[in-house]
């Protein structure tokens, strides 16, 4: 095949699409791909050559696209790396605009798509100017300051992008990134996420094996090690996640993973973020952090398979322990998670076995044979997901993830995936209460149609199953219930789609040869034409009870509703696959039955009508010839019978038995068109009789008739979409169709059977044109001359005519011609249209209709706009048929769309991803092939834009711009589409728009106006005329908006033309001003031009051409910048007109604010405008004017020189080879110390400034770069003659007292009372400022700053905060005695400010601090850390003046991250002793600044230990002073009078106070540093357990509150393996402690720890042994709660599968049950005491009124001691009870073996004393409550005699017994 195809073409090619090579006219394509190819090669090596991005370049790239979405990628592997290597230097041209980089960049990634066409080989991509283009757009740093614009699209193309070439990248890449992004790897700051997401986007991971040691080995144990110790989810892990789940996949068997494996499974049961235990405090990070489960999957299929088997056991563990989440009573937003997971696992593993053993080799890395998937493998996998599946069948989310996990998992094992759906399908098919149960088991049974059908190997039963199922599906078509009913269509079609409805029984008698299982078959389908004939009563009695007088008044609605259209969807389309699957003999049955019933009964045409002749319709398909042998005489006869009478005719209301037949024959005729032929003369007899009928409904389905005849005859289409070629009719004998079940199509013997119209059919289309059509045109041209009066209605009847007859025969009609207009563009390459064959051959000789129709149109449109505009109905149908005539060629765009749609969803139910090959069933290929025909149909591309288009355009202008709202919008629409369509045609379009807007064109209404507003507006998806991608549209289009203020059809009280002004300036953003195309883009496209074949006719360009090429780039270019110029102007022309409305203003401002680039200055006469705008009087222009004048300072800035520097040499230490980070002694002279502090302008010069504050961290950059010294830099202190125009301009204003005052107090106005917050804009002001002109301003600023600061209103705080930061950061160029002056003049302000701080200031005064200390190096700030350090708590001004200045210093700190660790020492040191402050919200703010003093001391991979505070020795300190609370055994009351205390207080009062800050603290620390100190919070641990409640009462004090949060927290951290024994340890002390809350405490943290890090503790067998003895040791605790808790606990760990009910958990059970009771000794002693301990202590409550007195000592002591004994025995007959209870609980929604024998031992106890009792009623009840649901399968799994005694003790006793 491939050889015959590489001789026609000239070359091999890469990959083109199979089914072109079924179209009938495939013969003809390889010429005509050639052709196009050779074409768009020459053309765009041309373009690129000439230097001519637009409209060459755009054009023929555009032209490639949709050369690949018809032919594939149909051209030579040469060719297919240079269109690659061509693109690749387009996409990443520096300046490019992006939304012509997006164009292009989908293009490559298209190219790149299928990587197994190209090896590294063929292909090698530089990987740096793609991350160059990334950092550029998406890290901008012009972008916040409004220089650029980017959509919010171009973040994932650029992702696709780098991933589509990441294959490419070449060996070495791997090393350069790491030295590009190592240096960022800081974790306490923002580069982090920037690093590891670059690590994630960009490090290739295909390399072969044999560069593996330049790829992955290089980085992945140390980023593994990062993972694996960081240990609070920061929002970088996810991106180590993705990148590892890549690694794994990509190179499975070349990695070990084993030691990771629990580490990995217990991190993704916490990534589900599970709700645990009771009470649960959840730390928001986790879940806006959690993992992708796209990745997550990805990662665990490709860690299953290998030797170890070590991850399938942790998978099944996995599944087990969250399987009774899936159950549907339970509901959570955790639920989608556990869903996505359920539905991608199996599909990912179907992919890698497909991979494994299906797809054809490539240059992709094998996977070795020792870690391919076994068979036992794929069985382990299955079964441990059955179980969750079959739970989540019935989900609240719906079925369908349930139905595609299962459709994936039944590929792989039948015999295990399908009985258990079949067990829950059949009684569900039985069910009449419970139809959702229906509607889910039947939607999983599609899904595992296929695997069912075809049995095979595995699951020979699967195919007795089928004939069963259909017939119990039958009662499912019901009319009352609309979801069953369409599921069950839905099931019927998908199975019958797969099978022949072929009776073979007769087959038993004739052959021999036949096995057990194809006997049954054969036997069983001889029910297949009872089936058959059941569906359709079935159908019938649902179509009776949907006829219009049913369901409705006649009043209502004439429509179907959207139910009854889906209904009739489901119907049709389901019969006609019934019928089509069927064998001659029970379609003649069915035929006879239909054609009964649609003969013996009148339907009306609206609702039943239509659903009947639906399925008249399917029969005619099928078998037109015998259908239409039926059908056509009896329709025809009972017609004509009727129109006898001749007044019938003009009747307003026609007959019913007269309208049902004209449908039926209007349905039954769209048929193969050969096959209409013998009834022609019929057929044109009534059309003749029919379309003029007065009768409107009568009328148009007459127009149908007419419409499906020339279809039929007009089109190509296939036949017949039978599952087997040829059919079903040869005898049982030769061809059994029962091996045919199931049985994919062959792509390569499809044998379709094509229409493709015959001569006579197509003189049967113009006989009837010339016949119908004719007349019809020239009634309306006398109609439009005005010579013939007609009335409304027939010229909407006669334009319904028209409009049908070019439905019908449009492929017929050649499309329209004309001279094309000339010089709308001018280009040095040729834009041609490509015109594509699709199987017509136009008759030159006939007239061509489409021209015709279109002369009348344009007359009658003319002349109705001209007289009668409020004649809507005929305006609708002309704009339908413009449309028609320009785009329709037998097929609409939309009907295409949802075709393609409906395909693909099928194809997705249907496939077999397992084998892949294209193994779809022969009907779903067949509709591939036919709508791949419909594309080409379909494909019109860079059109030429003619005459005959123009004047069409024109009158679509005039329609859009009418009176009527309606006809506006239809009109609008098929306009937008054809601006689309035709090339260049907007430029010849705006003027004509625009003159609506035109303010001096005085007739304009405002209907006109608002109608050419949403002409400029365009939809959604096309083009935007106000914004199209070119400098001379842009430059009429936006001073026209503006101006359009003017106009006197303008309103704005209209809201409906505010919006679209609003939206007109959404849609308008930016474009390139200026474009180069390098050089080494010219000698590619060179390249492209002289390689292999085809070659292209057009010349390679002489160096002539690209001189002239150069030149016209640059005129081009400056001729863009002169209409930017000229642009700006015409907008601030406008902005000058006193009398523009506000709004027109505001618009005109936001466009010049669009105006402002990175590339290109603002004209001064701009700038001057933006800077008075400063001061205006709206609060909107104000703020545009700060943004804009921020962007303005950044173009104005003056650069500053940078020179290389080693820190090596800087500080005399080496940088160590390994990467080791944190504080290393070649980083230290980086940090902060206060003896060595730059004070003079000597050291200040002397000092290396490093402002970045990652820098240094992990390692140093290969190529350091520092700002030179003073000296070199731009001069400071520019006098006014030495400064260019735009900086005098602003030197001027802000020169200006006055100026300064206004502005000042504009700044210092409210705006939202409340709302406001410290604006990120004005402070990029202020420090454009600073920075480009030093200090010039400050003395005029000064005054300002001093009054503002001593006012505490909040809007003037935060104008002087806005200031001070701006100032702060805009002097990081300032010599050094202008910065010693700025700080004399800062701190006595910040000093005031921070004593005068309120409520509502504190938080911009913290933004302040932080903003300033941003990005700078802390010794440059000393004076700031040295003021704000003074004494931050010293109680002047209260309590809340200390939280806040700590805040405030907080914020500066914080910026600095790990570079003051002297500073942090200092503030530790000041804070310890005043950690026993009383006040709250001191209390919590010093909690938070302890989080971020202990932030450094992280327990990293890599990382020295720090030289800042660490928690370990502050821990120590700590527990010295909490030593009273410690040793004491009194309940920690707090007793803590909050204010105001005189004298000193003891240690325990200090020590509570203390312990209250440091839970503060450890509770903010829970989210926020990367590793948990552990082993120091262990030590706190006995302590917390002590105070936390055990009850959920709010009204509990702060201390417990917070004690109990903090357990809450603490017990879900993430423990490392070696922690676990530590943990326990301490929870073993803590559960023999005195406290009975403390013990219970115990419990549920253990819960919860044990949940949250489930794997780490099971690889560990001793841990899960502690675990197990620490549970059953509290199951015998003398307090009742406890004992409670701990079953509850134990039923947990059961169901959860940490622990297993094993024999010796049993026995020991079960021998506690047994303890003996002894039996009541003296009556009155007995009943006088309580024998129950309330508390924990006070064994015997003596009850009111006993005394002792009168008992002697003796009895008294024996008496105690009886009692204490009856109480141990007591406690462990309960312990036990309780054990087997929890067993019982732990499988609440299934019954396994050993518990039909646990509920009898536990039956045994029910008349226990309390509070055994009462445990097994609960326990009882429970099980009762969750095994009702399905109790019939439950049943089972008991004997007879233990179902009795079950009933009697579920059943609850009677009231009179």
């Amino acid at each position: 095949m491939k050889k015959v195809q590489s001789d026609t073409l000239g070359f091999v090619p890469q990959k083109d699409i199979v089914y072109n090579k079924l179209l009938p006219y495939a013969d003809r394509l390889d010429d005509e791909s050639n052709d196009i190819l050779s074409k768009i090669k020459g053309n765009l090596g041309r373009a690129v050559q000439l230097r001519e991005i637009w409209p060459g370049v755009l054009f023929w790239t555009r032209k490639l696209s949709t050369y690949m979405r018809l032919y594939g990628r149909k051209f030579s592997k040469e060719d297919h790396v240079l269109f690659i290597k061509l693109l690749y230097e387009l996409v990443t041209i520096p300046r490019l605009e992006i939304s012509m980089m997006q164009g292009l960049a989908r293009l490559l990634i298209n190219l790149l798509k299928k990587r197994e066409l190209l090896s590294r080989e063929d292909l090698e991509l530089p990987w740096r100017p793609l991350y160059e283009l990334y950092d550029r757009i998406l890290f901008s740093k012009t972008e916040h300051l409004g220089l650029n614009w980017f959509p919010n699209s171009v973040e994932s193309v650029l992702k696709t992008l780098v991933k589509s070439c990441r294959p490419y990248f070449s060996e070495t890449a791997t090393q350069e990134m790491l030295d590009e992004w190592r240096p960022l790897l800081c974790p306490f700051d923002v580069t982090m996420q920037r690093a590891i997401s670059y690590f994630e986007l960009f490090l290739p991971t295909t390399l072969p094996p044999e560069l593996h040691c330049k790829g992955f080995k290089l980085w992945f144990n140390e980023l593994i090690n990062l993972w694996v110790s960081v240990q609070n989810l920061p929002s970088w892990e996810v991106h180590l996640v993705n990148l590892f789940a890549r690694l794994a996949n990509d190179n499975i068997g070349y990695i070990d993973w084993d030691p990771y494996i629990p580490k990995i499974f217990t991190r993704i049961l916490r990534s589900l973020n599970l709700p645990v235990g009771t009470s649960q405090m959840m730390v928001p990070r986790y879940i806006t952090n959690a993992y992708d489960i796209g990745h997550v999957v990805l990662w665990v299929s490709s860690l299953l398979g290998g030797p170890s088997k070590q991850a399938q056991a942790q998978l099944s563990g996995l599944f087990n322990s969250i399987t009774s989440f899936f159950h549907p009573s339970n509901h959570g937003r955790w639920l989608m998670k556990l869903m996505k997971l359920l539905q991608r696992l199996p599909a990912s593993v179907v992919r890698r076995l497909h991979r494994e053993r299906y797809r054809k080799p490539s240059w992709l890395t094998p996977i070795p044979d020792s870690h391919k998937l076994t068979e036992d493998d794929i069985t382990e996998f299955v079964q441990s997901m059955m179980q969750p599946v079959l739970l989540a069948m019935f989900s609240k989310t719906g079925s369908l993830d349930a139905a595609q996990a299962l459709q994936n998992l039944a590929l792989m094992r039948p015999e295990l995936v399908i009985p258990p759906v079949l067990e829950k399908t059949y009684p569900a098919l039985e069910t009449l209460t419970e139809p959702h149960q229906l509607t889910a088991t039947l939607s999983c049974m599609i899904g595992v149609a296929r695997s069912l059908v075809s049995g095979g190997m595995r699951f020979p039963e699967g195919p007795t199953h089928m004939l069963p199922l259909l017939m119990r599906a039958l009662p499912g078509v019901d009319p009352n219930d609309f979801s069953k009913c369409m599921i069950t269509f839905q099931f019927i079609a998908t199975f019958v789609t797969l099978v022949p409805l072929v009776d073979c029984s007769s087959a038993l008698h004739e052959r021999t040869d036949l096995t057990e299982v194809e006997r049954e078959l054969c036997s069983a389908s001889a029910e297949f034409e009872d089936f058959v004939l059941q569906f359709m009563d079935r159908c019938f009695a649902l179509i009776d009870s949907s006829t219009l007088e049913q369901t409705r008044e006649e009043t209502e609605t004439e429509k179907m509703t959207h139910l009854e259209s889906l209904v009739e969807l489901g119907l049709s389309s389901t019969f006609s696959t019934i019928l089509t699957q069927c064998s001659l003999d029970i379609f003649k049955v069915a035929l006879e039955k239909v054609f009964n019933f649609a003969t013996t009964n009148i339907f009306e045409t609206r609702v039943a009508g239509r659903m009947v002749a639906d399925m008249c319709r399917a029969a005619a398909k099928c078998h037109p010839a015998e259908s239409l042998k039926m059908f056509v005489p009896h329709c025809c006869n009972a017609i004509n019978q009727i129109a006898v009478n001749e007044e019938v005719l003009n009747e307003e209301e026609l007959d019913k038995e007269f309208l049902w037949n004209l449908q039926l024959l209007s349905e039954v005729s769209r048929v193969d068109g050969d096959k209409l032929l013998p009834y022609r003369s019929d057929l044109v007899q009534i059309l003749q009789l029919t379309l003029h009928l007065k009768c409107k409904q009568g009328y148009i389905l007459a127009c149908n008739l007419l419409h499906h005849i020339l279809r039929s005859t007009a089109l190509i289409y296939p036949t017949e979409y039978c599952s087997v070629p040829g059919g079903f009719h040869q005898p049982v004998s030769d061809y059994l169709p029962i091996t045919d079940w199931g049985r994919p199509g062959d792509l390569w013997n499809l044998d379709i059977r094509w229409h493709v119209p015959s001569v006579e059919e197509t003189s049967l289309a113009f006989y009837l044109l010339d016949l119908i059509l004719q007349p019809e045109l020239q009634r309306l041209q006398r109609f439009a001359k005005g010579e013939q009066e007609m009335s409304r209605d027939d010229v909407l009847q006669s334009l319904t005519i028209v409009q049908h007859c070019l439905l019908g025969a449009g492929s017929l009609m050649p499309p329209l011609n004309g001279e094309p207009i000339p010089e709308l563009v001018h280009s040095l390459v040729n834009l041609d249209e490509t015109t594509l064959y699709t199987g017509m051959e136009y008759d030159e000789t006939r007239e061509n209709y489409r021209d015709a129709i279109c002369k009348v149109m344009r007359q009658l449109l003319h002349y109705i706009l001209e007289h009668s505009e409020d004649d809507t109905k005929s305006l609708f149908s002309i704009i339908k048929i413009i449309s028609d005539l320009l785009h329709f060629k037998g097929s609409h765009k939309h009907e295409f769309d949802s075709r393609w749609k409906s395909f693909n969803l099928v194809k997705k139910s249907m496939e077999n991803r397992l084998h892949g090959r294209k193994q779809h069933i022969r009907a779903l290929l067949i509709d591939r092939v036919m709508l791949q025909h419909e594309l080409r149909k379909l494909t019109v591309e860079g059109c030429q834009y003619r005459g005959i288009h123009q004047e069409l355009m024109r009158d679509l202008l005039r329609l859009s711009t009418s009176t009527y709202s309606q006809v506006r919008s239809r009109a609008q629409n098929v306009l937008f589409t054809a601006l689309g369509t035709y090339n260049f045609c907007c430029r010849d379009l705006i003027p004509h728009v625009l003159e609506f807007l035109n303010p001096d064109n005085s007739s304009v209404t405002l209907q006109q106006f608002k109608g050419a507003l949403y002409c400029l507006l365009g939809n959604h998806s096309g083009v935007c005329l106000a914004n199209l991608h070119d400098w001379d549209c842009i430059a009429l289009t936006w001073p026209a908006i503006v101006r359009s203020g003017l106009s006197s059809a303008m309103s704005l009280e209209k809201p409906s033309i505010v919006r679209l002004f609003d939206d007109l300036a959404d849609k308008i953003h930016q474009m390139c001003l200026s474009l180069k195309i390098p050089d080494d883009c010219c000698a590619v496209a060179n390249q492209l031009m002289t390689a292999g074949g085809p070659f292209p006719e057009q010349p390679v360009p002489s160096d002539e051409e690209a001189k002239e090429g150069l030149r016209r780039q640059k005129l081009k270019n400056s001729e863009s910048v002169e209409k930017y110029r000229q642009l700006i102007g015409d907008l601030l022309d406008c902005l000058s007109n006193r009398n523009m409305p506000w709004k027109f203003e505001h618009i005109s401002i936001g466009f010049m604010s669009l105006l402002l680039r990175d590339d290109h200055q603002l004209p001064p006469p701009a700038v001057t405008f933006f800077v008075k705008s400063l001061n205006h009087d709206s609060l909107y222009v104000r703020k545009v004017a700060i943004s804009a004048v921020a962007g303005i300072m950044k173009q104005i800035k003056r650069p500053h020189k940078k020179v290389p520097i080693s820190p090596s040499k800087l500080c005399g230490v080496m940088e160590p080879n390994n990467p080791v980070a944190g504080d290393r002694s070649d980083n230290q002279w980086l940090q902060y110390n206060s003896s060595n502090l730059p004070q003079t302008q000597q050291d200040w010069d002397g000092c290396v400034f490093i402002e970045k504050t990652h820098w240094g961290y992990y390692c140093w950059p290969r190529k350091m770069m520092m700002y030179a010294p003073q000296e070199e830099q731009p001069n400071q202190n520019l006098s006014r003659e030495e400064m260019t125009e735009r900086e005098q301009i602003i030197f001027d204003h802000f020169s200006d007292p006055l100026f300064i005052n206004q502005f000042v107090e504009f700044l210092s106005l409210e705006d939202r009372k409340g709302k406001d917050k410290f604006s990120p804009r004005r402070f990029c002001l202020f420090k454009g400022l600073f920075r480009n002109f030093g200090d010039a301003f400050l003395p005029l600023l000064r005054p300002h700053m001093e009054r503002l600061v001593t006012d505490s209103h909040e809007s003037k705080q935060r104008c002087v905060a806005e200031i001070i930061s701006g100032l702060i950061r805009g002097c990081k160029h300032w010599s050094f005695a202008k910065v010693e002056q700025l700080w004399k003049l800062l701190c006595p302000l910040l000093r005031t400010a921070l004593s005068n701080i309120t409520i509502e200031t504190y938080a911009d005064w913290g933004t302040c601090i932080a903003t300033a200390c941003e990005s700078r190096d802390p010794r440059k700030l000393h004076w700031l850390f040295e003021m704000l350090m003074e004494s931050p708590v010293n109680g002047e001004g209260g309590s809340f003046v200390d939280a806040c200045r700590l805040y405030v210093l907080q914020g500066g700190l914080a910026q600095q991250e790990w570079r003051v660790p002297e500073l942090l020492h200092r503030l530790l040191q000041y804070l310890e002793p005043k950690l026993t402050q009383v006040y709250k919200n001191v209390r919590e703010r010093i909690g938070s600044v302890l989080t971020y003093i202990f932030m450094i001391d992280v327990n990293l991979p890599l990382t020295q230990p720090t030289t800042s505070p660490r928690i370990s020795d502050f821990t120590e300190r700590i527990l010295l002073l909490l030593k009273p609370l410690t040793e004491g055994d009194e309940e920690i009351q707090n007793h803590v009078i909050e204010e105001n205390e005189v004298g000193v207080q003891d240690e325990r009062t200090q020590a509570i106070k203390l312990l209250k800050t440091v839970l503060k603290w450890l509770i903010a620390s829970a989210g926020r540093s990367f590793t948990t100190a552990v082993p120091e919070q262990l030590r706190l641990l006995p302590l917390l357990f002590k105070i936390a409640p055990v009850e959920n009462d709010d009204s509990y004090d702060e201390l417990k509150r917070d004690a109990k949060t903090c357990l809450s927290l603490m017990s879900q951290g993430l423990l490392y393996p070696d922690q676990i024994p530590m943990v326990l340890t301490v929870l073993k002390e803590i559960a023999g402690s005195s406290s009975w809350h403390a013990r219970y405490t115990v419990l549920t943290y253990l819960q919860i720890m044990v949940f949250y890090n489930l794997f780490t503790y099971m690889s560990d067998p001793k841990a899960v042994n502690d675990v197990r003895a620490l549970v059953i040791s509290l199951l015998e605790d003398e307090q009742l709660e406890v004992r409670e808790m701990a079953a509850t606990t134990l039923s947990g760990f059961l169901q959860c599968n940490f622990l297993s009910m094993d024999g010796p958990m049993q026995s020991h059970f079960e021998a506690l049950c047994k303890t003996r009771l002894p039996k009541k000794r003296k009556r009155e002693l007995g009943s006088a005491v309580d024998t129950i301990p309330s508390a924990g202590k006070e064994l015997l409550v003596p009850r009111s009124g006993l005394s002792y007195s009168n008992i002697s000592d003796d009895e008294l002591i024996v008496f105690f001691a009886s009692s204490f004994l009856v109480f141990v025995d007591l406690v462990r007959r309960h312990a036990g009870v309780l054990g087997l209870s929890a067993c019982i609980l732990s499988s609440p929604y299934d019954v396994p073996t050993w518990m039909p024998q646990l509920l009898m031992d536990l039956s045994a106890h029910l008349n226990d004393t309390q509070p055994i009792e009462m445990t097994v009623k609960k326990t009882l009840s429970n099980f009762r409550r969750t095994h009702h649901d399905n109790w019939q399968q439950h049943k089972q799994q008991f004997t007879d005699d233990q179902l009795l005694v079950l009933t009697d003790l579920l059943v609850s006793p009677c009231y009179y017994a």
